[in-house]
Order: structure tokens, then C-alpha cells, then sequence
């Protein structure tokens, strides 16, 4: 009896083993078709991951896996119900999809009332009652993607932005972003596609006008393969232009004909796909849907949506958590019945607890919602290469396109990749090599010139200068090409009063042009519409006008040495000095000696220091001749010191500046400053119009400034010209002054020896590279700019085009002899102060004569002639003195009168 029992025992168990070996589970899946599409990606997706778990029975090595697959129209909410009750009433223990929805209410209101889960991968506002018990999302929670976009954009450091969004559903997504600019500071304008219509080039245009450059678009996939599309027809794939996609597909897309664009775009991507294991399920999935139906277009060949990933993970989720449920049974649910799965809240508690690292990363649920609210994100960045990994052989490179820049978690926020830091720090040719950028300049010399020559020149040889030469050393050090072309209105670029801008500046606000390089000055106005790089040439406003007409030296050009004022006071010095010499010489007792030094005790003392005396002591020193007369008081000797160090520095500066007076030529200047072109009306002057140097006087505030900009605008026909060659013509015809850039000056006066420059500088500014606002190639211009200054090339490059032929300097002049005219008037003080002596002589002679008469009794005329021969005809010095009374002769011609009344006035008082 033993033995039968044993193998009836044996048979059950080995019928126990055989059923548990073949145990079925079913899921079940209810897809959306689209007219463009054969069978949708969730479905592909949904039959492959059901076939690898199969395939490898590690996860489920004693379950098979089956499905049941329902398919249904779009928006046919009816049609879900329906068929998702023909698989209840199989036997499921899941339900997946639909994804659009109304179809996803109808689902998942039945699965809710027969406690079956509902799976879904697409995004889903919740329900606000939060009564969907048995629902399961595994798409990122979308308040959580709100956070992302926001921190993106902070990331970015704009400051402006456009958000443009395909359906209601987005402006859910873009709640916090909405809220941000109130924190941020932030200027959000919000525009919505058209509902049903794919061309949105009326909008691209209208933002294009506005010059919207960062956009964030919220819409799927498909829109976004045509929006870029769109984008490329209207122009707006440029470097300029900042495009933030919110569809986690972006890096499905098919890129490659806006590669090389210059583009900026930026997106989410899902996908881990930095994992082995993942790159291989990819590798897979691409090999067999190359050998499939051919996937719709917009996407890289045999790629793998987010979609689909999400819907590859939610099998495998199951899949997980069955393992963990035991002696769990699969029963038929009617929905007329209304009588739930016994199993599914065990069942729907598993699969909250289950977790998976699958395709879209480490998926973990929250076990009060069933949603995902922890997860990564790859923030990636368009470029132009990266690590060029193929799916299969012959396919196209599925990471060569995107460079990840940053990982997103929702806990733990942005966190900057290694990688994109060493992007950062690499060589400043990455972006800009290969490239052909439009440079707008102007004619203007040395800076762009055109090129002479016999034969016809073309493009860029067509040019020549400061300008060409720096676009040069910019090139070779940056590896862009480039494309020079004049400026259409021949204007540097001001703002009109309407705020309108014209030239070079309009040309890079349009994006016309990548660079401006040119002579174009750095302002404050125009750096609020465009940037600038750093200076390559620093620079200040001036005057520019004729040299003035040299004057030869005087007659009396002796005298120049030393101004008017200061012979005056020279001569009051002098005469100063003598007074306090004389005053003192007659204070002090040191300067009275005794005349008789043979008769000491005589009474009579004498001081030599008389006026005329200490006057003719001031006169000795100051001519470096000295006198006869020495103060022998210390007093006296003080004074004369003192006077001699002052005669001392006078005559050495006087001496000094004595031979450049008398040998250079003096220039007249009626000008000599910006002041004196203020205070005056008779010589007209003026900037060319629409330059940083008209604007500089029209936005002053100095008084000065003001009074002139007054006198160039109440005059614009005149004041101000069209270009500076107009300006130096006027300059050399006209009595007109040119306020102009000093390097131009410089040049100018190099080539022009009738032209200079007049006074200092008045202002201080820099030339640099002109750039549209945003743009990626200011930084790189900028360090380019710094090499070359620190290596001399940028002064070896203005060396090169202002050293002209130059014009003979002052300085440089040999000494040449002194004529007449140069020194004639030393000979007409010495003729007339020998003419002045014979006066003063006579005049001595006639005066100590008339003296004489007073002691004589009669002066003849023979006998003064006779005295004057004899002080003549004595040559040494030695003569006799006059003749007594008594000898006086009887011809008196002289005083005759005199005598006789002397005579009768003695004899009256003789007589009694």
C-alpha cells in the first residue's frame, strides 16, 4: 500500500512542479493607431520587452509572460471601455495604456472599480479627488519637470524668454516657470501654436520681428521635428538663437541638417544611456526595427523613444513584482458585475514596492500616488562632435549629436558634468572652426582701404588695412572664414530720436552681420544693443586743424625769454634793492669812514653808498658786472647776497631759454584748446554725423560740451560732414576745425604736414569688435584680442599703417646762425644808449658849468671851450684844475649881466 501511495505522492508533485514550471501570467495592452503609423511605438515596445523577459529567464524563470493587445481610433473613449473589459474578462494583471485622454479616464475608472492596476508612461495631470487607487505612472511627475525647466532657465542667466506651448496641458507643466519672474527676475512672454495646424511660420516670424532669441518650446515630439524645420526656412537656426525643447525626444530626433548651423539648443533626455546594459537593450531594439516597417519620419533611423523605453520599463516592472507574489491567482472580471480582483491590492502594493533599473534609470515609486517623483535627468546641448559610438554597423551615431552638460535629479537639483566643465575650458577654436562669419566694416584710413591694383579683385582681396590685418591674426588664431563687406549707408551706427539705429550697429541688431570690425568706438548707448569685445585700440577725442603760420623772431626777440610781467618786476627788484641798500648803508654805522686818513681826528665822515651809488650796485650785479662799491657792514652784505643769488637764477634762466627764442620759429595758434573753440563763432567746427563723436557732445552734461554741441546742431549742413576724408578736405580749404578720433589725427598728421593736432584728448574710449547681443563669438574674439596684445602684434600691426613719410620736427632742426633779424635789436639798445650817454654827458657839462658861474665872477665862452679841449686832448686821465677869480679875462660873454649886478650890489653896501 506504501508503494502506491508513494508514487501517487511522486505524481502529484511532479504534476505540482509541472504545472508551477509552465505558469502562465498575462497583461494586457490597449494601443492607439494613427493614420501615419502601422503599429504604434508603445506597442513595439510593449511586444519587445515581453519577449526579452521570455528570452532571459533569470527575472522570471518559472512564469511565461503573455499579452493581449487591443487596438483603438484616437480620442474613442467608448472603444477603450470596451476592450478593456474583453481583457478583464480574460485575465489580466495589468492594464497599459491607452495614452491620449479620454480614452485613459474611461480605462481607468473600470480598472479602479475592479482593483486591477492601470499602468500608463504618458504624462497625466492627476485627478483632484486622488482617487485613483490602482493607477501607475511612470512617467516623471510633472511638478517635478516644472522644477527642471526652471532651474534650466536660472542656469542660463536669462533674463528673457519666449515660451511658446502646443496645448493647455502645458501651461500645467510650466506652472513654476510661469511663477518665476516675480523671483527671478525674469520677462516672460507666452504664445500658443495654432490648434490643429502644423505651420507656425506666421508665429516664428512675428518673434523673429521681435527679436526673441531664447524660446522654450513645450509641444511633442512631432511638432518639434517640424518646428525646426520651420525654424531652418525662416533663418532662425543661427548661433544667436537659444532653443529649450521640453519633450524628453529631442535626442530622437534627426539633427544632422542643422548640425553645423551654430544653433543653441538645448533639452531632456531620459534615457541612461551612458549604461552598458542599456546601450545594448538599444542596440537590439535597433536591429530590429531596421529589419521592420520603416519608423515615421523626423526620427534617427531605428531609435528608441522615451515612449517607448517608459512602456519597456513598465513590463519589466511587472515582471518584478509578480516574482514577489506567491500563490497569487489570475481570475476573470466582468464589468457588469463589478466584482474585484481579490489579488489586486496585494498585487498594486508589490508593484509600489518594486523597483527597477531599467532604460529611463533607477525607477522607483511613491507608494501613496504611484507616481515618479525621483528620477534623473541628462540636460544635453546640440554640438557639432562628441563621442561617436554607432548603434549597429552602418547606422548612424546615436550620442555624436548631444553633448550632456548637466544631470537634473528631483531631490538634488542640477549638477554640472566633468565633462561639460572640460567643455568649458577648452581651446577658444572648438566653435568657431569651420565657420564663415559676415563681417560689416566701413572705408576708412588705414583702417579699411581699398586695395590698388591693375588687375580686377574679388571678395576679401578687394580690402586692405588695420582692420583686414586684425580680421587676419583673429582668423588664423580662431580658425573661422570670413566675409568682409562694406556697410550699406556708409555710417558708423547712431540712434536717430524715434530710437532707431543705422549703420553698422542696425547691421548687427538685424543680424545682418556676425562682426563689425572697424574704427568703432565703445559707448555706452550702443552697448545696450550690441556687444562689444575688449579694446583692441584705446583712444580720445581731439581737434584737428591747420598748422598754424610760424612767425620768425623779432627785433627785440631778446626780450622773449622772459614775459613782460616778469621784467617788470625785475626792474621794481632793482629798484627795491637799491632803496633798502641805500636805507640801510645809512642806518648801519659800519658804512661811515673817514675821508682824511691822515687826520684822524677830523670830524668829517663819508658813506660811498649813496643813491645813485646803491642804484649803481642793483644795475652791476644784475648785468654780471659787479662795481666799484663793496658793502663792508654785515647788513649791507646780506643784502648785496641776496641780490646777487637772485641775479644769479634770473640771468642763468634767461640764458637758458635765450637760443630756442632766437633760432625757432614761434607758431601762432588761434586755437589751443576745446575751451577757446567754445568761446568763439569765426571758426566754424564740427564731427561727422551719426559718429560716437557726435553722440559723445550730444549726450554731455559738461557746460562746455553742451555750448558746442548747441553751436554743430543750430549748423548740422555745415558743422557736421558725411565722413572724415569730407572733414579733412574742409579742414584744408575752409577755416574749420575737425573733432575726431586721436589715432585718426595721428595718421592723418603723419601724411599731412599742413594738419595737427590741437590740445589734449578730450575723452577716453576704445575701439573693439562690434557683435550682436548674446552672441557666442564675443568672448572668443575677446581672448583672441588679448593674445594678440600680449604678443605686440596689435602694436606691431599700428606701427605697420600710421608710419608715414612724417614731417621735419621742430626739435629735430640744426641750430642755424643768428642774423639781424634775429639779434638787430641788442644793436639798437647799445647805439641808443651811447646816444643817450653823449646827451647825459653834454648835459653834465652844461650843468657843472652853470654851477661854476655861481662861484666865478665870469665864465667866457673861450674859456669853457678852452677846458673841453683840454679834458679832450688829456690822455691820461690827469688835468689840471680851472683858473682862480682873479685870472678871469675881460671878454665875458657869459653872466655879463650877473657880474654887473654883483658889482653894484657890493658897492651900495660899501658906500655909507
Amino acid at each position: 500500500m506504501e508503494d502506491p501511495r508513494r508514487l501517487f505522492l511522486h505524481l502529484l508533485l511532479a504534476g505540482q512542479l509541472c504545472l508551477s514550471s509552465t505558469q502562465v501570467l498575462r497583461i494586457g495592452g490597449i494601443f492607439e493607431t494613427r493614420e501615419s503609423e502601422l503599429v504604434s511605438m508603445d506597442e513595439l515596445a510593449f511586444k519587445f520587452a515581453v519577449n526579452n523577459i521570455n528570452r532571459n529567464k533569470s527575472l522570471m524563470p518559472n512564469t511565461t509572460l503573455t499579452y493581449d493587445i487591443q487596438r483603438i481610433n484616437l480620442f474613442d473613449g467608448f472603444e477603450a471601455s470596451r476592450r478593456v473589459c474583453d481583457q478583464l474578462a480574460l485575465g489580466v494583471v495589468a492594464v497599459f495604456g491607452p495614452s491620449h485622454s479620454s480614452s485613459v479616464s474611461a480605462v481607468q475608472s473600470i480598472c479602479n472599480a475592479l482593483e486591477v492596476p492601470h499602468i500608463q508612461t504618458r504624462w497625466k495631470h492627476p485627478s483632484v479627488d486622488n482617487k485613483d487607487t490602482f493607477f501607475i505612472n511612470l512617467y516623471p511627475e510633472y511638478t517635478a519637470i516644472a522644477r527642471a525647466i526652471l532651474d534650466v532657465v536660472t542656469f542660463f542667466k536669462w533674463r528673457k524668454l519666449t515660451v511658446v506651448y502646443e496645448d493647455g496641458t502645458g501651461l500645467m507643466r510650466l506652472q513654476e516657470l510661469i511663477k518665476a519672474p516675480a523671483k527671478f527676475n525674469l520677462k516672460i512672454k507666452i504664445r500658443q501654436l495654432t490648434p490643429g495646424n502644423q505651420d507656425a511660420r506666421p508665429l516664428l516670424k512675428e518673434l523673429k520681428k521681435d527679436k526673441e532669441f531664447f524660446i522654450l518650446f513645450d509641444c511633442s515630439y512631432r511638432m518639434a521635428s517640424e518646428l525646426l524645420k520651420q525654424l531652418s526656412s525662416m533663418g532662425m537656426m543661427t548661433e544667436y538663437y537659444h532653443f529649450f525643447f521640453t519633450t524628453l525626444d529631442l535626442f530622437a530626433l534627426d539633427l544632422e541638417p542643422f548640425r553645423y548651423s551654430g544653433v543653441n539648443m538645448t533639452g531632456f533626455r531620459l534615457l541612461n544611456v551612458d549604461d552598458p546594459r542599456v546601450a545594448s537593450t538599444m542596440d537590439k531594439w535597433a536591429t530590429e526595427r531596421m529589419q521592420g516597417p520603416k519608423q515615421e519620419s523626423g526620427l534617427v533611423d531605428g531609435i528608441m523613444t522615451t515612449d517607448a523605453a517608459l512602456m519597456y520599463d513598465a513590463v519589466f516592472m511587472v515582471a518584478v513584482a509578480s516574482q514577489r507574489a506567491t500563490q497569487m491567482t489570475v481570475s476573470s472580471l466582468q464589468c457588469h458585475r463589478h466584482k474585484p480582483w481579490r489579488f489586486g491590492p496585494r498585487f498594486m502594493n508589490l508593484f509600489k514596492e518594486a523597483q527597477w533599473d531599467g532604460l529611463t534609470g533607477h525607477i522607483v515609486l511613491n507608494k501613496t500616488d504611484g507616481l515618479r517623483r525621483d528620477f534623473d535627468l541628462d540636460i544635453i546641448s546640440l554640438k557639432e562632435d562628441g563621442t561617436s559610438r554607432v548603434i549597429v554597423e552602418g547606422g548612424s551615431p546615436l550620442t555624436k549629436r548631444w553633448i550632456k552638460i548637466a544631470v537634473w535629479n528631483s531631490y538634488r537639483g542640477m549638477n554640472l558634468t566633468e565633462k561639460s566643465k572640460r567643455e568649458n575650458n577648452n581651446n577658444v577654436t572648438d566653435s568657431l572652426a569651420n565657420r564663415t562669419l559676415i563681417v560689416t566694416t566701413i572705408l576708412e584710413n588705414p583702417y579699411v582701404m581699398q586695395r590698388k591694383s591693375d588687375k580686377e579683385l574679388i571678395g576679401n582681396d578687394r580690402f586692405e588695412g588695420y582692420c583686414l590685418d586684425l580680421l587676419k591674426e583673429l582668423s588664423n588664431i580662431l580658425g573661422f572664414t570670413y566675409e568682409v563687406r562694406l556697410v550699406g549707408d556708409g555710417k558708423y551706427g547712431a540712434q536717430n530720436d524715434k530710437g532707431e539705429w543705422n549703420g553698422m550697429v542696425r547691421e548687427l541688431i538685424d543680424h545682418v552681420a556676425d562682426l563689425a570690425v572697424a574704427p568703432l568706438t565703445i559707448t555706452y548707448v550702443r552697448e545696450k544693443v550690441i556687444d562689444f569685445s575688449k579694446p583692441f585700440m584705446t583712444l580720445g577725442i581731439s581737434i584737428l586743424y591747420r598748422k598754424p603760420n610760424g612767425t620768425n623772431p623779432g627785433v627785440f626777440s631778446f626780450l622773449n625769454p622772459l614775459s613782460p610781467d616778469i621784467w617788470m618786476y625785475v626792474l621794481l627788484a632793482c629798484t627795491g634793492v637799491s632803496c633798502v641798500l641805500f636805507v640801510i648803508a645809512r642806518f648801519t654805522p659800519y658804512e661811515w669812514y673817514n675821508p682824511h686818513q691822515c687826520n684822524p681826528s677830523s670830524t668829517l665822515i663819508q658813506n660811498n653808498f649813496t643813491l645813485l651809488n646803491s642804484f649803481w650796485f642793483g644795475v652791476g650785479a644784475l648785468m654780471r658786472q659787479g662795481s666799484e662799491l663793496m658793502p663792508k657792514a654785515l647788513s649791507t652784505r646780506i643784502v648785496g647776497g641776496i641780490w646777487w643769488f637772485f641775479t644769479l637764477i634770473i640771468i642763468s634762466s634767461y640764458t637758458a631759454n635765450l637760443a630756442a627764442f632766437l633760432t625757432v620759429e614761434r607758431m601762432d595758434a588761434p586755437i589751443d584748446s576745446a575751451d577757446d573753440l567754445a568761446k568763439q563763432t569765426r571758426i566754424e567746427y564740427g564731427a561727422v554725423r551719426d559718429g560716437s563723436t557726435m553722440t559723445f557732445f550730444k549726450k554731455s552734461k559738461i557746460s562746455t560740451y553742451e555750448k558746442m554741441w548747441a553751436f554743430m546742431s543750430s549748423r548740422k549742413n555745415t558743422a557736421l560732414v558725411k565722413n572724415n576724408r569730407e572733414g579733412i578736405t574742409r579742414v584744408l580749404t575752409t577755416d574749420y576745425a575737425m573733432l575726431m578720433e586721436s589715432t585718426s589725427i595721428e595718421y592723418i598728421s603723419q601724411r599731412n604736414c599742413n594738419l595737427t593736432q590741437i590740445g589734449g584728448l578730450i575723452d577716453s574710449k576704445g575701439y573693439g569688435v562690434g557683435t550682436p547681443i548674446g552672441s557666442p563669438y564675443r568672448d572668443k574674439v575677446t581672448i583672441a584680442i588679448l593674445q594678440l596684445q600680449e604678443e605686440g602684434k596689435l602694436h606691431m600691426m599700428k606701427e605697420k599703417w600710421w608710419r608715414g613719410n612724417g614731417c621735419p620736427e621742430e626739435d629735430n632742426k640744426e641750430a642755424s646762425a643768428l642774423g639781424v633779424e634775429n639779434i638787430g635789436g641788442i644793436f639798437i639798445v647799445l647805439a641808443a644808449g651811447l646816444v643817450l650817454s653823449v646827451f647825459v654827458a653834454i648835459g653834465e657839462f652844461i650843468y657843472k658849468a652853470r654851477k661854476n658861474a655861481d662861484i666865478e665872477e665870469c665864465v667866457t665862452f673861450s674859456s669853457r671851450m678852452e677846458e673841453l679841449g683840454m679834458s679832450l686832448q688829456c690822455y691820461k686821465g690827469i688835468r689840471r684844475r680851472s683858473r682862480p677869480h682873479g685870472e678871469a679875462r675881460t671878454a665875458c660873454v657869459l653872466c655879463q649881466s650877473k657880474r654887473t649886478a654883483k658889482r653894484e650890489g657890493s658897492r651900495r653896501d660899501s658906500s655909507p
